[in-house]
């Protein structure tokens, strides 16, 4: 157990230090302290980490996973979140699908099936509780994949860009090259394009592809000082066929680098050596080489400088008093720049860290002999593990630190003055030996085709000490889709690293996977480059605590709000919810004072429910359900974008499609679910009646994507009309659309006859309903869905049509106190799929089929025995390789563990 150390720093060597408890500290500090410790206490931050199966997918693939919601500094389960949202995000941060899993002791699994009709692109898979939406998207479990179509796609791309400058004008010069899924360019293809910059359109042409399938073309950036990302939407015209629609990734739209310079702890001191490391990012959020010399105000070199690792680096520097510093910056396409540093003071403090194989060295060093008492404090995730204090009169103090007293992962170091101010601030990373030792064996190193293997798995602390805890395996096969370690995303680079920063943070498994003293400077530089926020000490100073808005969700909840027709607040209403599937119950409440109602329970997907409100007076009421927000965040991890998506995927994709097509010749996997596909159309400019639509439809639910309909209207169709239902506005303005004398819609290309005809599902702001009684004064916008096109989507449910309607403030539907009550399938918890390992011992498999699986076995929960011990079995696929074993997890105690292990396949 790690204790809280209490320390006086000792004065200039850096000697071991005897830690003994000094005597109380400054009334301020204490204070400070114990604020971060309460706040620490009280309103504990939640980690998530999905274990994904692999690190790319292709469409007709599953996206397996795991996920772990750890609390605290300690990482251990977290029983605070019974229910973790997981979403799949395309490149323009829509959510394609979002499922709710329960949380049990801080553990679940899950997956998302990718249809065949999926297109190509740039995902992001998204995680977190609602109670770590108080911390912001920042902190959310976020990672984006890859995923490539060789079912449907005919024609793959790979692109490249160059950048040019000229009178003020940047210039991005392209090279798209497409092919087919064999490698074979597409030559002397006319190819017509746009090119969209968030979200302004600046540039269209066409040309014709080369010998080599290359397209090459430049557009022109209109704000080269605007960093901007964007698009280019391509349209290439194939032999007697269709044209085929690609969409290219701009990341960047110059070749700048921004170069900055970061002092150690904080600023520079006029006569104190001190480490300055710098960073360097290109325009596409990706380190960038670059090297350089240090001058004084004369012009005179004071030192050099280059990076080390993904354009960061480190330098020292001793400033004068009365100079200043410059760097003349060389960037690998041969261009300078020359940027001033930042500016030293006469006064203050340098704190300078240095760790060893066993230590954290820390040496303070003033300008002058101080009279006052400073204070260093060490702390993560709000506990406090170190509390030291320097004698005054001491113009140096230093303490050494052992690892053992201090956790895995980011600590902050910050020096208090003796008013209880922070002065200086550093991050370390601290690597303990404190891991868990998995132990991965099989009983042979190498395998045949489809055979039996069993893997052996042991868990031990850094003691030798057996563990109980829970894990995950994945098998992939390596030959099929290799796998770059250094950009993984693992329990331990999650949980012990990017989880706590804000910010892009490039190959985060690089420093992990095989530390050594080249990976420790490394991740040291990039400490001194990354910025901490899970605490601000001004915010503690000044006890101001954080503003909860999101309470941790224990179950389920359907709530809303209680209205009169027009719309005001209906206090004391009754409301009763229905169960309309399943085991039969009727659940009652009544609305507060601000008509507020809400009902916990626990219910799967799909589930149905009626909704039935009334008010005191008998009158018919408004019920208006909350919706889950909408907003998706922009990418935090913008650097790993793919522009060339298909780029050594080669193997991958031409497995992809042999795989799809023996699964369709033998009738077997899953390839009727449908993710929509979303066309974009950039012909030519909207027109205004497009541009109306749009807006109208900007908070649709329609679950084939706003405005994917066969016919809309929008509110100024029904301005003026002087009609009062949506009938009377409707009647003989949508194609193949009849109302009965209730007013209930149906489609005409349902059953004819009176009886067998099944009415049109009504879909008002998110939500079935079987009324459609609305004040059409409140209508945004109805979307007509009645060809199969359209309506498959929503299932048998929508066999009759949908109506798709948006009001203007989310007005919710109306539940009439005589027999009406509104029909609601409200989001459920997900039911996880079991993951496919044919028995080839099993006389009934059919071997005939080809085992071309690129994910060979997939466990979401393995559990250790008292020993320590667990073990698995599956058969291998029918391809040959390198078959890779990832095995990651934790014990009760918070430990992290991972191991990768190989054996071959012959």
């Amino acid at each position: 157990m790690i204790k809280h150390l209490r320390l006086l720093l000792a004065a200039i060597a850096l000697l071991p230090v005897n830690f003994v408890f000094a005597q109380n500290t400054v009334l301020a500090l204490d204070q400070t302290l114990n604020r971060l410790q309460k706040q620490a206490a009280d309103y504990p931050f939640e980690k998530v980490y999905l274990h994904l199966d692999k690190p790319y997918y292709g469409v007709g693939d599953t996206i397996w996973f795991k996920g772990y919601t750890v609390i605290g500094a300690g990482h251990n389960l977290s029983g605070r979140s019974n229910v973790l949202n997981v979403e799949l995000i395309d490149g323009q941060n829509r959510v394609k699908r979002s499922i709710k899993l329960p949380l049990i002791s801080g553990l679940t699994y899950g997956d998302f099936a990718l249809a065949d009709t999926l297109d190509e692109g740039n995902y992001r898979i998204r995680a977190y509780t609602n109670w770590m939406r108080n911390a912001g998207p920042e902190y959310f479990f976020d990672k984006t994949i890859t995923i490539v179509n060789a079912v449907s796609n005919k024609v793959f791309t790979k692109s490249s860009y160059t950048y040019t400058l000229s009178n003020g004008q940047q210039s991005v010069n392209a090279v798209i090259n497409y092919t087919n899924l064999e490698g074979s360019p597409y030559a002397n293809k006319e190819v017509k394009y746009e090119v969209q910059l968030d979200p302004q359109k600046v540039g269209k042409g066409k040309g014709i592809t080369d010998e080599k399938g290359d397209l090459h073309l430049t557009f022109t950036h209109p704000t080269p000082n605007v960093l901007s990302t964007g698009e280019i939407i391509t349209s290439i015209q194939l032999d007697n066929q269709k044209a085929v629609t690609k969409t290219i990734a701009i990341k960047a739209t110059t070749a700048k680098v921004n170069v900055q310079f970061f002092p150690e702890s904080g600023g520079l001191v006029n006569g104190i050596a001190s480490k300055i490391a710098f960073k360097a990012v290109s325009a596409d959020g990706l380190g960038a080489d670059v090297k350089g010399t240090i001058t004084d105000g004369q012009g005179n070199e004071v030192t050099t400088f280059s990076s080390t690792h993904l354009g960061m680096g480190m330098l020292w520097l001793a400033p004068e008093t009365g100079k200043s510093y410059k760097a003349h910056v060389s960037y690998a396409d041969g261009s300078m720049e020359i940027i001033d540093l930042p500016k030293a003071t006469d006064k203050g403090y340098v704190m300078a860290i240095r760790t060893d194989s066993a230590n954290v060295i820390v040496k303070i060093t003033g300008d002058e002999t101080q009279d006052g008492m400073v204070t260093l404090v060490a702390q993560s995730g709000g506990k406090v593990y170190l509390q030291g204090k320097g004698k005054p009169g001491k113009k140096s103090f230093t303490a050494i630190i052992p690892k053992i007293k201090l956790p895995s992962g980011i600590i902050q170091f910050t020096l208090f003055s003796d008013s209880g101010e922070p002065l200086n601030e550093r991050l370390v990373f601290v690597q303990n030996p404190d891991q868990l030792k998995l132990k991965v064996s099989t009983e042979k190193t190498t395998y045949a085709p489809r055979q039996k293997v069993k893997i052996n798995l042991e868990a031990r602390n850094e003691d030798g000490q057996p563990v109980l805890g829970n894990f995950s395996v994945a098998v992939i096969d390596e030959a099929k889709v290799p796998v770059d370690e250094n950009t993984e995303s693992t329990i331990l680079s999650n949980i012990l690293l990017t989880s706590d920063i804000k910010g892009y943070i490039e190959q985060p498994n690089y420093y992990l996977a095989h530390p050594d003293e080249k990976t420790a400077a490394d991740l040291d530089v990039l400490m001194l480059t990354q910025g901490y926020h899970r605490f601000e000490w001004k915010q503690i100073i000044n006890n101001v605590t954080p503003n909860v808005v999101y309470e941790p969700e224990k179950e389920l909840t359907i709530s809303g709000t209680v209205k009169t027709l027009d719309g005001k607040p209906l206090p004391n209403g009754k409301v009763s919810l229905i169960s309309n599937s399943g085991s039969f119950f009727i659940i009652d409440t009544v609305a507060d004072k601000n008509g507020r109602f809400v009902f916990k329970l626990d219910f799967k997907d799909s589930s149905k429910f009626n909704l039935k409100a009334a008010s005191v007076n008998k009158d018919n009421v408004l019920i208006e359900l909350d919706k889950a927000p909408s907003l998706v965040s922009a990418n935090k991890n913008a650097g790993d974008i793919q522009v060339s998506i298909n780029n050594g995927m080669e193997t991958y994709l031409q497995n992809s499609k042999k795989q799809h097509d023996e699964e369709l010749k033998y009738g077997i996997g899953d390839h009727s679910k449908i993710l929509k596909e979303v066309k974009v159309s950039t012909k030519r400019p909207k027109t205004e009646k497009e541009l109306r639509i749009e807006k109208a439809v900007e908070f649709s639910a329609n679950l084939n994507g706003k405005g994917n309909a066969d016919q809309i209207f929008t509110a100024e169709d029904f301005e003026g009309k002087g009609c009062a239902k949506i009938a009377d506005c409707l009647a003989g303005r949508i194609l193949g659309v009849t109302f009965d004398i209730n007013g209930v819609p149906y489609s005409t290309r349902g059953n004819n006859s009176f009886r067998g005809r099944t009415p049109m599902m009504i879909v008002l702001d998110g939500i079935v309903s079987q009324s459609s009684i609305i004040n059409v004064d409140d209508i945004s916008s109805i979307e007509v869905l009645r060809t199969i096109g359209n309506t498959a989507i929503y299932g048998v449910r929508a066999s009759g049509g949908v109506l798709v309607i948006t009001t203007k403030h989310g007005a919710g539907f109306v539940a009439d106190n005589k027999n009406e009550a509104g029909v609601i399938w409200p989001q459920g918890y997900y039911k996880a799929r079991e993951f496919y390992s044919p028995q080839y011992d099993n006389p009934k498999t059919n071997t005939q089929v080809a085992d071309l699986r690129t994910t060979i076995f997939w466990k979401p929960i393995i559990e250790m025995d008292n020993n320590g011990n667990a073990s698995f079995e599956y058969f291998n696929a029918g391809s040959k390789g390198s078959y890779r074993v990832v095995v990651e997890g934790l014990d009760y105690s918070g430990n992290l563990g991972r191991q990768v292990y190989r054996y071959k396949v012959e």
